[in-house]
């Protein structure tokens, strides 16, 4: 098993790097293209939510109307969603200014109490897909959750723990948190994608 992940790990190493730089680099609109699409991910299909924010991104001032139609066929729970979506600009610029925090972790916790829609796993998300995790955080979202044999999260501590269990196993066997969990995803997923 071990052996089988450190092969696929090698052969989709290049990729997985490179869509970690990508992160690293992306420009202000497209963090907060990033943050929108964190808010419509739970519960949802991933690629169907960075679908529904393209249509978003491309109205300039959309109306609750509009997104509404969007997320209705993109997303689940589209109602509050939507209501998040058009909060946005908003608590974007309430959050902006915690990026320059030092402590990852601490900046996690604090962007989840600040975002409504967001718990733990979805700043983590977030922070990672602007390039600002620094293997420091995990995702612990259904694909990270099946390899490590963990049912569901039960609570906010028991988030912690489960997060310290992968970081611990990604470090016994080499590959950084983050290039770990692109590696799994695209394992269950087929692609390497955010």
């Amino acid at each position: 098993m071990q052996n089988n992940l450190l092969s696929t790990y090698n052969q989709k190493k290049q990729e997985i790097k490179s869509r970690l730089t990508d992160f690293k680099n992306l420009p202000a609109e497209k963090q907060f293209e990033e943050f929108q699409f964190c808010l419509l991910t739970p519960q949802s299909n991933a690629q169907r939510c960075w679908q529904a924010v393209e249509f978003i991104t491309k109205l300039k001032n959309p109306t609750h109307e509009q997104v509404l139609e969007i997320l209705s066929k993109k997303t689940r729970f589209h109602n509050t969603k939507a209501k998040r979506i058009l909060n946005a600009k908003e608590t974007w610029q309430k959050i902006q200014p915690l990026f320059t925090q030092k402590n990852t972790v601490e900046l996690r916790n604090q962007i989840s109490k600040e975002v409504n829609g967001y718990g733990l796993k979805e700043a983590s998300h977030f922070l990672r897909n602007i390039g600002l995790s620094n293997n420091q955080i995990a995702i612990l979202d259904r694909h990270i959750l099946r390899n490590l044999k963990v049912e569901k999260i039960k609570s906010q501590k028991h988030y912690l723990e489960v997060e310290q269990q992968f970081l611990n196993h990604a470090k016994s066997i080499n590959i950084l948190p983050d290039e770990l969990d692109l590696l799994w995803w695209s394992q269950e997923n087929g692609e390497i994608f955010k």
